[in-house]
């Protein structure tokens, strides 16, 4: 008898809360459409939305359907969850622009085709809403007493610009998100990250009172690291699913260097590995451990940019440690004559191809021996890199053991 889908994502690490437990696994023993929505703030999705992306594709592979709901209407007015600030207002055309980008790259993860999956923006029904029909037919369902103790607001409304009523907002519009998708679909179950809890209660909530349907709510844990802090991050910023914004062998690399205490986890989260050879693989230690990452470091970047650039990614991370010389898929930056007369220091060249956050970060690296020019340490802050140093392959610049990146004289 095959597992129950929500058995599989709780031994895989995905589940944090859900609604109506007994009831929602009984709904799940039956084909069932839901939904998980994405913010459109930019034109590429980043890690942090891989971890709703793959339990979507479990649960698609278990028979259920699932529609990616574009925040085109929402993206409007800000999700005030996990800020401290109101977020900057992006125009209509914006939006939509990002909108197309996403679209483009969920196909990857799920199967779109015969309706399997849809792909929807809420800004389809939201952009074109009548204030007082809206307030009069969803408002009057919403208590302000029990909005004000979700953790979203409350944040705000500590800090010194407070919480705008346009913000306030978002939970009635996330909500009514739901109860549309139930009409039009028969959407009854959200899905999401955990500090989308609030949001997606409020939606749920919203059907079993305005529909007396069932309709329920689970959360999947956010993507950190055994001490608590956000997966992720980088010295260039957000880990991109884009290949133009995160090279893939930035993005192989990213993950071959993650902590041993969370192969583990991450491989049951990232990957579709059975967890027979998830536990065998997260149980090695030592120098072991790093076949592990090798594991993990290849399969995420098979999923999220294909086999060929894995390979590519694979057999870079492979000469540069084998001491085999330089390989294409290394991020490579194109400098000029006119660059280095400019500036030609080393810890400016840093900055340039995004090694180092500033020159004060890169001088930092060089004095503490962490930067080498062709394998050769640097130890002066006030080296150049002469036009002499450069090989008809480039010049390659590393930071600390395991950051490379090429430059090429034009």
């Amino acid at each position: 008898m095959a597992q129950h889908i929500l058995d599989l994502l709780r031994e895989r690490g995905f589940l944090a809360q859900m609604t109506f437990e007994d009831e929602l696994y009984k709904q799940l023993e039956t084909p069932t459409t839901f939904y998980v929505g994405f913010d459109p703030t930019a034109d590429s999705l980043h890690i942090g939305h891989y971890i709703p992306i793959m339990a979507m594709a479990h649960m698609q592979r278990a028979g259920h359907r699932p529609i990616a709901l574009m925040g085109g209407g929402t993206a409007m007015i800000g999700d005030p969850s996990g800020k401290t600030d109101m977020r900057r207002m992006m125009t209509v055309e914006t939006i939509d622009n990002n909108v197309a980008h996403i679209r483009e790259q969920m196909a990857r993860f799920l199967d779109f085709s015969e309706g399997k999956a849809l792909l929807v923006n809420n800004g389809d029904w939201l952009r074109h809403l009548n204030f007082i029909e809206f307030m009069r037919d969803i408002g009057a369902l919403f208590s302000v007493n029990k909005m004000l103790t979700a953790d979203c607001y409350k944040a705000r409304m500590a800090t010194d610009n407070g919480l705008s009523f346009l913000e306030f907002t978002y939970m009635l519009m996330q909500s009514y998100d739901f109860l549309e998708l139930f009409k039009r679909y028969g959407c009854r179950l959200q899905m999401g990250g955990n500090d989308q809890w609030s949001n997606m209660l409020g939606g749920a909530d919203l059907i079993r009172r305005k529909e007396r349907e069932s309709a329920f709510a689970c959360t999947f844990q956010l993507l950190l690291t055994h001490d608590g802090r956000k997966m992720g991050k980088t010295e260039k910023g957000a880990l991109w699913l884009d290949p133009a914004k995160t090279s893939p062998y930035d993005f192989y690399q990213y993950w071959r260097n993650v902590d041993d205490q969370d192969v583990e986890k991450c491989l049951g989260l990232l990957t579709f590995l059975p967890m027979e050879e998830v536990r065998r693989l997260g149980a090695l230690r030592d120098s072991q451990i790093n076949e592990a990452k090798k594991v993990l470091a290849y399969e995420v970047t098979r999923l999220v940019h294909g086999e060929e650039e894995a390979l590519r990614a694979q057999e870079a991370a492979a000469s540069l440690f084998g001491g085999a010389g330089l390989s294409g898929s290394i991020p490579t930056t194109e400098v000029t004559a006119e660059d280095l007369a400019r500036d030609a220091r080393v810890s400016s060249m840093l900055v340039f191809c995004g090694l180092a956050s500033s020159n004060s970060a890169a001088r930092r690296l060089i004095q503490g021996g962490g930067v080498s020019v062709n394998d050769e340490k640097v130890t002066d802050v006030n080296a150049l890199l002469t036009a002499d140093l450069f090989s008809a392959d480039g010049v390659m610049l590393r930071s600390g053991k395991k950051k490379f990146h090429r430059l090429i004289l034009k």
